[in-house]
């Protein structure tokens, strides 16, 4: 960005002699030697009239070399100065910006007190596309629109925390710097130099850590606190030494991103805390997930449990079937029966915290698993785990799942009801909008399933129904843990392609990693997504009642309030803000907060955010510019000669270029043509007459 001042224009006018020959210059001398020779024989032989002669022959060489008066009136051109203001993020630190906003109308009144000059100012702020601040690329581009015979001088108000080459700009001016900021000020920062991208859930994760101190530092220390929390929760407090590379050992609660946020206690004074702060990111995978599958009996669908199951190769499976129920009598003795007893009770007692999900497939009481067992299966619910009921027909009866401990966390209680006829599911306005369901493809081309319990609600969503908009499918939350009931056991009719089947495989996929707790299918979330520009995409997914407004605090810690409105499919809201920052961002609303980053999340501007003159120096000396700290107080303002130094103790200077452009020129012949010949004629005249009348006498 440019603004300009303007000062008070002169004219000027210039006068000169010049000559504009008639005949090519070689010639002319040529024949003015011919001339000459001639003339000296003449003058040797004592020849009458050879000095009229001579003047007429000079009158010849002077006429041929045509002398012209030139005279040109010119306009004196306003000699440039370029103010570079920086006005990028690490001018917030402190009083930065306004040091600089105080020294640039100082600086700029100075200059404007000079004849005859113009003030061209350059603001460079932060690009996103672009990390650091481009000081000299903008000053680069500034001056390729400027004529170089103009400008006088270059003075850059910043910090000197810039991040483009300063060697590759040739300057047609001298440069002066002030630089903004404390002189001795002190710094502390966090690098975290070695971290995974991913880890595995439940295992402890290497990180490498660095605290470094930098600047006027007086009393060094040896070590220094920081603290580490994972998502926001209670933080970890380490002692670390300052200087060397530490690593520490922390362990991922959950799958999905991870955000490891660091925190280094402060230096006193600190121009700045964000790069004491430093963030990164883990994606959490699990080693190995481990369900357990209860059949109650065998049946299609058993098979179509197993196939979804085993299709995932990070999954052990343990399958517990009922092949021979206690009431029937075949006369077969259990010994031949099986190879080994099963163990149900190492399964739902001793290691049941050990399985990531447990399926019931049309199971029902029959005594073969207790009360107590049961008991702790609702209790592993609470504590975080997750239990899917895939109900048959014995769901509503006296053997009922629901007639058991596990009532307490069944979302639905049944009516003693099966309907067994065809019906197509449906998806229900919430299940439009829950991840589990949301866009399942060719709903209306799905087959049906023939056989559904009714069940009245008692908590959670449905997401799915079938029989006059009967509950089919309904997810919840149990304490810690998350359940799921489908009022249904003909699912594997979509598997077998029953009139065309349905999403079967992917249904019941999204269903399996909701319960074990897949950040991407959590119905409450917030998302963002960066578009063109430095626009950000804020995605809010619920299930409530729709949210107001969210509010954005920026790395400079600037808050900004943006709304909420539905998105164009109605399945969640949306927000827009415009970024103008890069680094770490927090977007909240009034129950979830969200961390995204703009560009590095820890940007240039931040890594070391000291105030310095080295950065610029090299300007300055290439052209017998000046350096000063704005807190020292701004110099005296001189003019200079080009080519003199033109900075001191206490000063500084611009060079006036004094250029101009010629607004009218004219040409007159000193000698003209006709006036030339009659000197010529006259001379030769003269010299014959002198000849003649000698010889008479």
């Amino acid at each position: 960005a440019c603004a300009c001042l303007a000062g008070k224009v002169r004219p000027m006018k210039f006068t000169q002699i010049i000559i504009d020959p008639l005949i090519p210059i070689p010639f002319l001398i040529g024949l003015s030697g011919l001339l000459l020779a001639a003339l000296i024989v003449a003058a040797f032989l004592g020849l009458r009239g050879w000095l009229l002669r001579s003047l007429s022959a000079a009158v010849l060489v002077l006429a041929l070399l045509q002398p012209l008066l030139f005279q040109e009136n010119r306009r004196a051109l306003e000699d440039i100065v370029v103010v570079v203001e920086d006005r990028s993020q690490s001018q917030t630190i402190s009083q930065r910006m306004r040091q600089l906003d105080e020294a640039s109308t100082v600086l700029k009144q100075r200059i404007g007190q000079f004849e005859n000059t113009r003030i061209e100012t350059v603001v460079v702020e932060n690009d996103i596309d672009q990390p650091g601040t481009a000081l000299i690329t903008e000053l680069r581009h500034a001056l390729a629109e400027l004529p170089s015979d103009q400008i006088a001088g270059i003075v850059a108000l910043s910090d000197g925390q810039i991040h483009d080459p300063s060697s590759e700009i040739a300057l047609p001016a001298p440069f002066h710097g002030f630089i903004t900021g404390l002189k001795n000020a002190v710094d502390r920062r966090i690098v975290v130099k070695n971290a995974p991208a991913y880890a595995i859930v439940g295992e402890p994760v290497t990180l490498t850590i660095r605290i470094s101190d930098e600047g006027a530092i007086t009393s060094p220390s040896s070590s220094a606190a920081i603290q580490v929390s994972i998502d926001g929760d209670t933080p970890q407090e380490f002692r670390l030494p300052v200087g060397e590379d530490v690593d520490i050992r922390l362990t991922l609660p959950h799958g999905g991103a991870n955000i490891f946020e660091f925190f280094a206690e402060a230096f006193t004074q600190e121009p700045v805390l964000q790069n004491n702060r430093a963030l990164i990111s883990v994606n959490g995978i699990r080693d190995r997930l481990r369900v357990l599958l209860v059949s109650g009996e065998p049946h299609p669908g058993t098979r179509t449990w197993r196939n979804l199951l085993k299709s995932d190769s990070s999954v052990d499976l343990v399958h517990f079937t009922i092949l021979r129920p206690p009431g029937k009598q075949d006369g077969v003795p259990v010994d031949e029966l099986s190879l080994i007893a099963f163990p149900t009770r190492e399964l739902f007692l001793e290691k049941i915290d050990d399985f990531d999900l447990i399926i019931f497939d049309r199971y029902k009481r029959r005594g073969i698993l207790p009360n107590s067992y049961l008991e702790n299966i609702a209790q592993y619910v609470e504590k975080g785990g997750a239990v899917l009921v895939a109900a048959g027909s014995d769901f509503a009866s006296a053997n009922s799942l629901y007639r058991s401990p596990l009532r307490r966390i069944v979302p639905a209680e049944p009516i003693a009801r099966v309907f067994n006829e065809g019906y197509t599911p449906r998806v229900s306005d919430i299940g439009g909008r829950h991840p589990v369901t949301l866009g399942l493809p060719q709903q209306n081309e799905w087959g049906r399933w023939f056989r559904q319990i009714d069940v009245t609600p008692m908590s959670g969503h449905v997401l799915m129904t079938g029989i006059d908009e009967a509950p089919l499918l309904i997810l919840d939350r149990v304490g810690e843990g998350r359940v799921a009931l489908l009022s249904s056991d003909h699912a594997w009719l979509w598997h077998r392609n029953f009139e065309g089947g349905g999403p079967q495989l992917e249904l019941l996929r999204r269903l399996a990693h909701w319960m074990m707790g897949e950040p991407e299918l959590e119905e409450e979330m917030l998302l963002t997504e960066q578009l063109e520009n430095g626009e950000i995409r804020i995605e809010r997914r619920t299930l409530g009642n729709a949210p107001s407004v969210a509010e954005v605090r920026s790395p400079s810690g600037q808050r900004s309030e943006v709304a909420f409105e539905p998105n164009a499919e109605g399945t969640a809201y949306q927000a827009f803000y415009q970024s103008h920052e890069q680094g770490l961002f927090r977007v909240s609303d009034q129950s979830l907060e969200h961390v995204f980053a703009v560009g590095p999340i820890m940007p240039k501007e931040y890594e070391n955010p000291l105030a310095t003159e080295d950065n610029l120096k090299p300007l300055a000396q290439q052209t017998r510019g000046g350096l000063f700290w704005i807190s020292d107080g701004l110099p005296r303002l001189r003019s200079v000669a080009e080519g003199r130094p033109a900075a001191g103790r206490g000063w500084f200077a611009i060079t006036p270029r004094n250029a101009y452009e010629a607004t009218d020129v004219t040409t007159r012949p000193l000698l003209p043509v006709w006036f030339a010949a009659l000197l010529i004629v006259g001379f030769i005249f003269l010299a014959w007459l002198r000849e003649g009348g000698k010889s008479q006498t």
